[in-house]
């Protein structure tokens, strides 16, 4: 997670369209005191048995937890849901074979859409890839995944980075190479939040990630005036017009989000003698934006996030 501290500040530093304001900061940490504590779960929507079928269920929703803003009416909600009451109908439903095996159609049918889902046809081949390389490397189960990382967040990141392509979320920003990895970490969470760090959730270094950088973190955050944008992307992200994945704007909306909440857990902790977790932050910002539907928010297709 040092590269995705490091390549996030050089973005902050070298910024064309998004501030990272200081003063918006300091006035936020002031005004909020003690951050709020938000139950992972606190709607919910997620399956949980305490078990390893836990950990399946919560790999196949990460790997597929991105990019539902163009279907207005879709959203996290329905695919959290959708996939729980999958599962409850059918424990075998997620089984690395048949992740493998899964259409588009068939994945509709799952999570009882009425009609194709945004980049459908890369949410199918993602669970071919989760159900290909499970079968090959972890006897078909994500919980053999989260074992061999030694409870160590970082080792899991590195561990899912490394044998699932489709979590690599990293873009070149003007020469340099930056490193995001918002579903590789957003997995992380998950486990440590469903399992209250303990069992498949016990990581000794939970500390050590950082927000997971999407579309609603970086709306909230300008609303609380830590982020400040270029006249020019404010208009793009109000008229609802679409930015590139991998832009200078794309990746400096989530980069300057990574690097301002990382300033922001600093001062708190430096104003209040204790450490505050990135991944506490992350859960306040991501509740408190979805609970504003008309919050306006930048619109790339990307398969992370």
């Amino acid at each position: 997670m040092d590269d995705v501290r490091a390549t996030s500040a050089w973005v902050a530093t070298h910024s064309s369209h998004v501030v990272v304001d200081s003063a918006g900061i300091e006035k936020v940490v002031d005004s909020i005191g003690p951050i709020p504590k938000v139950e992972w779960d606190f709607e919910g929507i997620h399956y949980f048995d305490n078990g390893p079928l836990t950990v399946q269920y919560l790999f196949v929703l990460d790997a597929l937890n991105f990019c539902f803003w163009p279907d207005k009416e879709l959203n996290y909600d329905h695919l959290a849901s959708g996939l729980k009451a999958a599962l409850q109908n059918d424990q075998s439903a997620f089984d690395a074979d048949r992740l493998q095996k899964y259409t588009g159609p068939q994945l509709r049918e799952l999570l009882k859409w009425p009609r194709p889902l945004p980049l459908e046809d890369e949410r199918v081949r993602l669970l071919h890839e989760v159900g290909c390389e499970l079968e090959r490397s972890f006897d078909g189960k994500a919980s053999n995944l989260v074992k061999s990382c030694g409870k160590s967040a970082l080792n899991l990141v590195a561990l899912v980075t490394r044998h699932f392509p489709g979590f690599r979320d990293h873009s070149l920003y003007k020469g340099h190479q930056v490193f995001l990895y918002k579903r590789a970490q957003i997995f992380v969470a998950d486990l440590w939040g469903a399992f209250k760090g303990q069992a498949y959730g016990q990581f000794n270094d939970i500390g050590s990630i950082t927000i997971m950088a999407d579309y609603i973190v970086p709306a909230v955050l300008r609303q609380l005036g830590v982020l400040r944008y270029s006249s020019t992307l404010a208009s793009t992200i109000e008229a609802n017009s679409e930015i590139g994945p991998g832009s200078e704007e794309e990746v400096e909306l989530r980069a300057c989000s990574v690097h301002a909440v990382e300033k922001m857990r600093e001062l708190i902790s430096m104003k209040s003698g204790k450490q505050v977790l990135s991944v506490e932050l992350d859960l306040w910002l991501w509740a408190s934006g979805v609970q504003c539907s008309s919050l306006p928010h930048h619109r790339t297709l990307s398969i992370y996030y």
